[in-house]
């Protein structure tokens, strides 16, 4: 793992079309700005392990239609 330290506004580049830029820090909360083409996905690390989770789900032929619409929701 690369460990980085960036101040507010100071940013990050990842490959050659994605930076990630601090945007502010407060309550030890740090608020991250991101820009990446359209066909990148980004998102949260728990929302991401949950589409996965589904993804498995779904190709295993059981689907909850419940979990789904919660998924959708986020």
């Amino acid at each position: 793992m690369l460990v980085l330290s960036r101040k507010e506004k100071e940013s990050i580049i990842i490959g050659e079309n994605i930076e990630l830029t601090v945007l502010g820090i407060e309550e030890g909360k740090v608020k991250l700005g991101i820009k990446a083409p359209r066909y990148v996905s980004i998102h949260r690390k728990e929302v991401y392990l949950e589409i996965q989770e589904e993804n498995k789900k779904a190709a295993s032929g059981i689907v909850d239609l419940g979990d789904l619409k919660k998924i959708m929701r986020k």
